[in-house]
């Protein structure tokens, strides 16, 4: 007979603390965990309070020695701008965790909940978890404070246009608030002739150029001023100016072609209207419907200027209207525009129905004109043409009238526009009493061109009713579809209206 015997089992065995006598697991020092934390403080050293700086305005953390970083709260970011203040003192200890304790976004306070690790008393690991306290203290940053101060700036564009009609400028103005283009500015100038951006670095002015070359036809010079220097360092401060000129050309003006550029674009008349202008000057023919585009560097090679100021649009009554069917087309002709129509018109000034002078000529307003209408147009007969290309032209070549545009009733129209543009937060110099009149060229020009409300935001104005797409008198409008709506923040989660998340 044999006996079974149970496998021995091994338990460790337990000894007293030599402070307080509690039975423990035997670790190097001896000591229960409660004796060696009131002996030993391992987070000793590490600050339980840290300021940091930040931005009220840009919404930027200060990263020292000298740099502005944005982080969101609680990110990754943020917590590692936090532990980089106290990087020195856990330098000494071994970091186990590091996760946000969560307060409130207006409490102007970030808490960061730490554990760590430390080798104490004959290689005993003793780990501690506490709360870092970080105050958010506001500071203006640099770029923050030369904003406001609006007078400090290291490079300046000055966009021009030589011609006194500020359509152009309208357009452009959308277009930067459509893209954004205005957010790093110090400043926005008007002047009687165009607008200065003032800038804090160079960076920002060249990006500014780049885009005033992708979007309207320019060409522009660069010039800086030495404003001082470090000869020990070799640094240099300079203060550096963009002088961007635009083309002196605006939607629904009548020009003169050279005419080798005539020739060079299809054989197309001399004169011609242009009938919009984005990144190239889109121009027709009235009398064949040809039309061209012509870019910077074709403008500024084989320049031309316009005929006519638009103060100088008369109006016109039509008379007679018929359509041309059969165009003809001379060899090497160009493209022909679809969104047209060529007609043939009699008209007669309204400021002449008690004579019988009446005015023929072709337009390419065929599919807008009935007889009855009102157009606006130049008078090229009577008017004092003081051009290079025109005195060169054969007088038959020259037409009487070039219809530009129908008319509407501008009253009309105003009240009945649901519609409303952004504008620009820019310094006046002096407000011209023709700039109410040339804005509102501008809307209207939105209203008829559809190719040009595309690259617009147009916000739709709530405070006039909704009505038909068309009014009575047929001028066109701008369709709900194509708007947007205003947003306005008027309540905040942490507060009152408006109120940002740090104040």
């Amino acid at each position: 007979m044999e006996y079974m015997t149970d496998p021995v089992k091994h338990t460790p065995g337990h000894i007293l603390c030599c402070d307080c006598g509690v039975p423990i697991s035997p670790n190097p020092a001896n000591i229960c965990v409660a004796c060696l934390r009131s002996k030993v403080d391992i987070s000793q050293g590490i600050p339980k309070q840290v300021s940091i700086s930040f931005c009220k305005q840009c919404q930027r953390y200060f990263q020292p020695p000298g740099t502005w970083v944005q982080c969101a709260l609680e990110s990754r970011d943020l917590l590692a701008l936090c532990l980089k203040k106290i990087k020195a003192p856990l330098s000494k200890v071994r970091l186990v965790d590091a996760s946000f304790v969560w307060t409130e976004p207006h409490s102007k306070r970030l808490k960061v909940k730490l554990t760590i690790q430390k080798e104490v008393m004959n290689g005993a690991i003793l780990q501690q978890v506490f709360v870092v306290d970080y105050v958010v203290q506001p500071q203006m940053c640099g770029d923050c404070h030369r904003v406001e101060a609006k007078d400090f700036w290291k490079a300046v564009v000055q966009v021009r246009q030589k011609t006194l009609h500020k359509k152009t400028f309208y357009y452009l103005e959308q277009l930067i608030l459509k893209y954004g283009m205005h957010q790093n500015t110090l400043r926005i100038k008007e002047i009687h002739d165009g607008l200065d951006f003032y800038y804090s670095s160079k960076q920002h002015a060249q990006k500014m150029v780049e885009f005033l070359q992708c979007t309207v036809p320019t060409r522009y010079k660069a010039s800086q001023r030495l404003i001082s220097q470090d000869i020990h360092s070799n640094t240099y401060n300079y203060k550096s100016t963009f002088s961007v000129e635009i083309v002196p050309i605006c939607k629904d003006n009548v020009v003169c072609l050279s005419p080798k550029l005539a020739q060079s674009l299809g054989n197309m008349n001399q004169i011609c209207v242009c009938i919009r202008v984005t990144s190239v000057i889109h121009l027709i023919d009235p009398n064949t419907l040809q039309v061209a585009d012509i870019d910077g560097n074709t403008f500024w090679s084989h320049p031309f200027n316009s005929l006519c100021h638009p103060k100088q649009l008369e109006e016109f009554i039509v008379m007679e209207c018929s359509i041309v069917q059969d165009i003809k087309r001379s060899a090497g002709a160009g493209m022909i525009s679809k969104k047209h129509t060529l007609g043939e018109v009699w008209v007669q000034k309204t400021s002449e129905m008690n004579t019988d002078k009446q005015y023929f000529c072709r337009t390419h307003l065929g599919h807008l004109l009935n007889p009855g209408d009102l157009v606006l147009g130049f008078d090229l007969v009577n008017c004092n043409l003081n051009d290079e290309h025109v005195n060169k032209m054969k007088s038959d070549r020259v037409p009487d009238v070039v219809l530009i545009k129908k008319s509407y009733d501008r009253t009309r129209r105003q009240r009945r526009r649901n519609w409303k543009l952004k504008e620009l937060a820019r310094d006046r110099e002096n407000t011209d009493t023709d700039d109410e009149r040339q804005y509102q060229d501008f809307l209207e020009d939105l209203e008829e061109d559809e190719a040009i409300r595309k690259n617009v935001n147009i916000y739709r104005d709530s405070t006039i009713p909704v009505e038909s797409d068309t009014d009575d008198e047929g001028a066109p409008r701008i369709s709900l579809a194509e708007m947007l709506e205003d947003l306005h923040i008027s309540q905040d989660a942490t507060g009152g209206e408006g109120e940002s998340m740090m104040t």
